[in-house]
């Protein structure tokens, strides 16, 4: 049977959801940006008004109002992002029981047992964005292929408020004279390696001889060559399916810059609060505990080590983290940002090995002394217990990065 896989793109989300909010800016150009005072004042994303005037995600505010007189810039809301994403969600679920997410403002789905074609889904495609704009009061774009890839492309095509057929007879003359860059998973570094062998163009890099990929990307060149080729048979995830989790970490650039090891230790705690947290959330433990650092310079380099036995204990992870750094970044400070990723994941009921160094009533009363500050913050708030060392600095104290971790899912090229 022929799949219809739709991808559906909300049209400059978060600057969208503002605007609905506040209707005296819709038609102003507007730009959602981060707390300067934090030393997050860049450009989080912008209005298509915005966009036009040159405002690109990732500016200092300071570079887009002058590329944009007039500029409006607002805070995000966070909170309100995540419940517009949710609202979305369950107008698709009405439709197929297979949505994946790719972000807050990004679904696939897979509506093939819905339609029986390319242009029957179109047509579901024009239904669910006139139900978004009546509904929710913003727009979206929509992509309808038969694979994940070319309905990602479509969805690109005509914004705002658009769809986008690619149909498998014709896809060459829509896909192919497109940038190599633009298919999903060729990053920047991707296509200039692709570049510097004259493949330009997906077209190029689907009539591209396969040995020259292998040698120059490795397998990964091969599987983009596929996708190029339309060739992507890669599943929309089930509505029930939890994507596999490689790692989790955090990161933050700090109030202020880092300038001594004491701070360097403060920031690196702070972090593994957040860190061992969520692996007994998700109920795991990690072998491997990698850290990052950035310095003023903006230059980042990282490195990690492997533990003698999987942990989700808190100190661990921080003495760890905080070891590194006095092994590899104090030569570094001052620092702008640091952080945690663990690794090497395994599950938290799986045996251990007990060790003949340390007393395993030590390592259980500090699993049970993190168990229960997890309960405490859960009922009352991260701030309701903290550790000594992050009170050293009462503006590195104020940060909450676990409202901010990352989770990372096992990639698509694993294995």
């Amino acid at each position: 049977m022929n799949r219809v896989i739709l991808h559906v793109d909300a049209n400059c989300f978060y600057a969208s959801v503002e605007c609905l909010y506040h209707p005296s800016i819709r038609t102003k150009p507007v730009a959602v940006c981060g707390d300067p005072e934090a030393r997050h004042g860049i450009v989080l994303t912008a209005n298509y008004p915005a966009k036009r005037m040159g405002v690109r995600v990732g500016q200092a505010i300071w570079q887009a109002k002058q590329t944009c007189a007039g500029l409006v810039t607002v805070p995000p809301h966070y909170d309100l992002y995540v419940h517009f994403s949710r609202m979305m969600r369950a107008i698709w679920e009405e439709y197929s029981d297979r949505v994946e997410a790719f972000g807050l403002d990004e679904n696939w789905l897979d509506v093939s047992d819905e339609v029986k074609s390319i242009r029957q889904g179109k047509l579901l495609a024009d239904k669910l964005r006139e139900r978004v704009k009546n509904e929710l009061g913003i727009t979206v774009s929509v992509g309808v292929a038969d694979n994940k890839i070319f309905a990602k492309l479509g969805s690109d095509f005509k914004k705002p408020d658009g769809t986008t057929a690619i149909f498998p007879e014709t896809f060459q003359e829509t896909i192919w004279p497109l940038p190599a860059g633009d298919l999903l998973y060729v990053g920047p570094a991707t296509a200039k390696k692709l570049a510097r062998l004259n493949i330009c163009t997906i077209g190029d890099l689907a009539r591209a001889d396969d040995g020259l990929l292998k040698t120059t990307l490795g397998k990964n060149g091969l599987l983009l060559q596929a996708f190029a080729l339309g060739l992507d048979l890669s599943p929309v995830m089930p509505i029930a399916a939890a994507a596999a989790i490689k790692s989790i970490g955090n990161s933050t650039t700090t109030p202020h810059d880092i300038q001594t090891a004491e701070d360097a230790k403060c920031v690196y705690y702070l972090l593994a609060e957040s860190v061992g947290a969520r692996l007994r959330e998700h109920g795991f433990r990690a072998r491997c505990v990698s850290i990052s650092a950035r310095t003023t310079a903006l230059y980042t380099s990282g490195c990690q080590t492997m533990l003698d036995a999987p942990t989700d204990i808190t100190s661990e992870i921080a003495e760890t983290a905080y070891r590194l750094f006095m092994e590899r970044f104090t030569a570094d400070l001052p620092l702008r940002s640091v952080g945690i990723s663990c690794s090497h994941l395994t599950p938290a009921s799986a045996p251990m090995q007990l060790s003949f160094v340390e007393d395993p009533a030590v390592r259980i009363r500090k699993e049970r002394l993190d168990q229960a500050i997890d309960d405490l913050r859960r009922r009352y708030g991260h701030n309701v217990v903290q550790r000594g060392v992050v009170l050293m600095d009462s503006s590195f104290a104020a940060l909450k990065p676990k409202e901010d971790h990352t989770i990372h899912p096992v990639p698509f090229f694993a294995g």
